[in-house]
């Protein structure tokens, strides 16, 4: 069991939480969720022993062992993989390094040997002894062939790193296990796996996550993190959607009684406290008044954006067309992705999906026009007027500018501040933070200024490279409700399943062997036509 007790953290004036007093146990898991910035890798962070509160305490149970996954996929790319694998014991791997130092070290003395055989003997307490062994067994069962236990991590697809990460995290057989956003660079179908792999494993868990699918499939608990306290909810995503909002609605509706009450009372003293006969009726009322309660309602930390897409001239027929596109990077050895066909139909929603490095990215760029193909064409219609949000929107960022100046440059012409204003109101900027300068604006804060390009500019072809990274689920949700209503063509890469589900009527995957499905339907249907997991 992992605990809290009064936990508090504060910067500067406003605490981010406090009063967190919760217990993790009994081999649940938990999905830790709460808006961008409410505190969900700083609680983590000091779970996991990183950071130290501002008040309250953390207690571990004692015998139980706290396993991490490590943020960092590229932090071990000098090392062999079943060592990195192995470093998930740190006792173990700490007591295995100072023994092999001092039997490599000429000059060692007795006192030296004398500390290695005690080594030796923590080494073998903590299974050393067939360490190698289990790191592959666990290595294999995350899908990392043994061809690939013995090479650098350099050479680890990126798909891949994550995959012996966990396997590092599970290595000393963790009892609570903490997972700080493990769906990240994972492809759809990698994630499909990890889902199996945490439900296999008996650990009690928290997990943070913005992929409701994903949290629907592996939580037994929601820890809701909003109002500055952390709340548990049993079930799973939607079950604490559903759950949280009858909560508020009750408490709503009390308090709604609860007015009406304490109105009829007022009205009754008001009345009678002057009346002789009604004198201890009135009494009674007043007493009655100093019981009732309003239980406050807290503003909520979860804010949703209002998002609309428009496009400013509908296509009939064929939006664009691809013939025979390849594209090699310069000073490759291969394609991409080679000899690509297909047409996309006007307001239909393509969602292109693929392992990671396949060429989605690739495939979007050369699309949009920011690469040029190696061979090949990419057709337009003439009335085709698309819109592109890059996977890092970083270049679009640059320069002295503010928000509002930023802005005006999408709406065609230069006295629309009132459009621009309404624009950024919708996105969550207001008063003065539309003058801060875009440089140092948040990932999630870029993509929403993306939305704000992509409203005021009314393409009538949008093409989204993972729209949703760096968002929180009210973002998501307001994302995918506007691109729902959103009459134009839609083109986009996601690893996000609820929102791939909710919007595609057509998948393109690109295969590692270079073949292609494209299959006209939605992603249930895609899933339920080839026999994979949904």
């Amino acid at each position: 069991m992992l605990s809290t007790t009064n936990l508090a953290i504060q910067f500067d004036a406003r605490p981010l939480f406090e009063h967190v007093t919760v217990k993790f146990a009994d081999g649940n898991r938990y999905g830790l969720i709460g808006a961008n910035g409410a505190g969900k890798s700083t609680l983590m962070k000091i779970l996991g022993g990183e950071l130290e509160p501002s008040a309250g305490e953390v207690t571990l149970q004692a015998g139980l062992r706290l396993g991490k996954l490590n943020q960092n996929q590229f932090g071990y790319e000098d090392e062999r993989v079943l060592d990195v694998v192995m470093q998930g014991h740190v006792e173990m791997w700490q007591a295995m390094q100072e023994r092999d130092r001092i039997y490599a070290n000429p000059d060692a003395t007795d006192a030296d040997y004398m500390r290695a055989a005690e080594l030796e003997g923590r080494f073998a307490e903590y299974g050393g002894y067939n360490a190698e062994a289990r790191a592959g067994a666990i290595l294999i069962d995350a899908g990392i062939d043994e061809s690939r236990h013995h090479v650098l991590m350099r050479e680890v697809p990126p798909g891949l790193k994550l995959r012996v990460l966990l396997a590092q995290a599970l290595f000393s057989r963790p009892d609570v296990l903490l997972l700080d956003e493990p769906t990240n660079n994972l492809d759809i179908h990698s994630i499909g796996w990890l889902e199996q792999a945490l439900n296999d494993y008996d650990a009690t868990m928290i997990i943070i996550s913005h992929d409701r699918h994903f949290l629907n499939q592996v939580c037994t608990h929601i820890a809701d993190l909003d109002y500055q306290q952390l709340r548990i909810y049993p079930g799973n995503y939607d079950d604490f959607m559903l759950a949280s909002m009858q909560a508020r609605e009750r408490v709503e509706a009390a308090n709604a009684k609860a007015r009406d009450r304490i109105a009829e009372l007022r009205e009754f003293v008001a009345r009678f406290s002057a009346n002789a006969s009604k004198a201890r009726q009135a009494t009674s009322r007043k007493r009655q008044l100093e019981k009732i309660r309003i239980e406050e309602i807290k503003p909520s930390s979860r804010q949703n954006p209002f998002i609309r897409f428009e496009q400013a001239k509908k296509l009939y027929r064929t939006a664009v067309t691809v013939a025979g596109l390849s594209f090699r990077y310069p000073g490759a050895d291969a394609d991409v992705f080679t000899n690509l066909n297909f047409t996309i139909e006007a307001e239909q929603r393509v969602a292109i999906i693929g392992p990671n490095g396949i060429g989605k990215t690739t495939l979007m760029r050369c699309l949009a026009g920011d690469l040029h193909a190696t061979a090949g064409t990419v057709s337009w219609v003439e009335n085709a007027q698309p819109g592109y949000m890059p996977q890092d929107p970083q270049a679009e960022f640059t320069g002295r500018v503010d928000l509002l100046s930023w802005m005006s440059t999408w709406t065609g012409k230069a006295d629309d501040d009132l459009i621009v204003r309404a624009t950024l109101g919708r996105l969550l900027f207001s008063g003065d933070e539309v003058k801060k300068p875009v440089t140092v604006l948040s990932g999630g804060e870029k993509n929403r200024m993306m939305y704000g390009k992509l409203m005021l500019t009314r393409p009538n072809v949008m093409l989204l490279d993972e729209p949703t990274n760096h968002m929180d689920m009210e973002t998501i949700e307001s994302l995918q409700i506007g691109l729902e209503k959103y009459p134009g063509t839609l083109l986009f890469v996601s690893h996000d399943r609820e929102f791939v589900g909710g919007l595609a009527n057509r998948i393109i995957e690109l295969k590692p062997d270079g073949g292609v499905v494209d299959f006209k339907g939605s992603y249930d249907e895609y899933l339920e036509a080839y026999g994979l997991p949904s």
